[in-house]
């Protein structure tokens, strides 16, 4: 089992490019699955969760060609089997996003209940229902069913925003005869990369970035060449990480309109970032104070659908309130499991309200020290890894394979500004 070493204290500078968007890549992984045209995608992320998707895809009849580590080529001319091996399933959480092409290209699909972080409960009755509504038949069980003779349009308002479901609507409603509109969709970046590939592969989609989309299906659906967007949630940890640190590092071809909300977050906690070009600048040597509201109200951060602060940040802000002067509360609507990482964060000497399992109060600016960590899930250890840079003494973190699941290269990229990390066995 492999480890991060991390010498804490050490300010990181200079430049970095981030990878592409791993909640991009893995549903346009699944979308190549609805032509049996060849697709390219370009700017894919080498992580964990990635190479589990092909492994899924090779199973199911698809040719993967590596033109470089980022650049794969997809072919999948005929489909040997539409059955998700539960094996490799269950190792991913994105094994859901095969439903709505399987069952749109080829009629059916059998999948076992999806893996993923351990965050709180995780509905699928969005996917499922949407699905029902577009003409298939589901047949719940310890694997899911479902059957189609033809997809055809429909008009559906989704009972939450969510984005894995707005994804996999979409890509059943390209196939699907007739036009579909899908009500209170999510508008997430990544939705809207998805989006934009469908429309390549010949759908017709208005509504791009809104809650309100109309697809007009496609009785083929084509190839297409289509990049990958940069992750905004790596750029996200990046930023906290210059932040806690205090170096000065250049974020490369960022897309602004992504960062919107996230740049606001950021600056209530006391960080400041400037848009250059296509690049984000993180000054060094901040001094964090968390803004108050007005009349000295203690703020509060929450999270909430696009175009409002992303789930997946707030781990990393916490991180970040730690190293802040003031009081601040967070509020996580969307998983009763994501806050509990700050019992760690707790070990280490920061000042920390658990107030239950949505809303915590943190209260900095406090010292950290080294420690042994455990990264519980993919956000939770990037955080744990940001306070492991800032914190005094060297500190372990085990289970590193959950930080590898959503960032590529990372020790790589944190040696190329400076930092003291190492990749060890035990």
């Amino acid at each position: 089992m492999e480890s991060f070493r991390i010498e804490g204290g050490v300010p990181l500078s200079g430049r970095v490019r981030v990878s592409g968007n791993k909640n991009e890549a893995l549903p346009a992984l699944a979308c190549a699955l609805l032509s049996p045209d060849p697709i390219t995608l370009d700017n894919v992320p080498d992580i964990i969760d990635v190479r589990v998707m092909l492994d899924v895809m090779r199973h199911l009849g698809t040719e993967v060609t590596y033109e470089n580590p980022n650049r794969i080529r997809l072919h999948t001319p005929k489909l040997k089997t539409t059955v998700i091996p539960p094996e490799l399933g269950r190792r991913v959480r994105a094994s859901i996003l095969f439903a709505g092409p399987l069952v749109g290209r080829a009629g059916s699909v059998d999948l076992p209940p999806p893996g993923g972080d351990v965050i709180g409960r995780r509905r699928l009755d969005t996917h499922f229902d949407g699905l029902e509504q577009l003409g298939a038949r589901f047949q719940p069980g310890d694997t899911y069913r479902l059957n189609s003779s033809r997809l055809r349009g429909a008009d559906i308002f989704m009972d939450e925003a969510s984005v894995t479901a707005t994804e996999n609507l979409l890509m059943a409603a390209a196939s699907a005869k007739g036009v579909t509109t899908l009500r209170n969709a999510a508008g997430e970046p990544h939705v809207q990369g998805i989006a934009r590939m469908l429309e390549k592969m010949g759908a017709k989609i208005d509504g791009i970035g809104s809650n309100c989309l109309t697809i007009e299906g496609a009785d083929k659906l084509g190839g297409c060449e289509h990049v990958i967007g940069p992750d905004y949630l790596e750029i996200g940890s990046f930023v906290g990480l210059a932040a806690v640190t205090g170096g000065e590092v250049i974020i490369e071809d960022i897309v602004p309109d992504d960062l919107r909300m996230v740049r606001m977050v950021f600056d209530r906690l006391g960080v400041k970032t400037k848009i250059r070009g296509n690049d984000l600048h993180v000054p060094g040597r901040q001094k964090l104070e968390i803004r108050p509201d007005m009349s000295g109200h203690v703020p509060k951060i929450d999270d909430a659908p696009w175009p409002q602060f992303p789930t997946d940040l707030m781990s990393i802000a916490i991180t970040v309130a730690t190293q802040s002067r003031g009081t601040v509360l967070f509020f996580e609507k969307m998983f009763e499991g994501r806050m509990f990482f700050v019992d760690s964060l707790i070990g280490m000497g920061a000042q920390i309200i658990l107030c239950d399992p949505h809303r915590a109060v943190v209260v900095g600016p406090s010292q950290l020290y080294a420690s042994r960590l455990e990264s519980p899930d993919v956000r939770a250890g990037m955080s744990l890894l940001i306070a492991a840079l800032c914190a005094r003494g060297t500190s372990v973190i085990h289970n590193i394979r959950q930080i590898d699941r959503g960032y590529e290269r990372i020790e790589q990229k944190l040696k190329a500004l400076g930092a003291r990390i190492e990749r060890v066995n035990g």
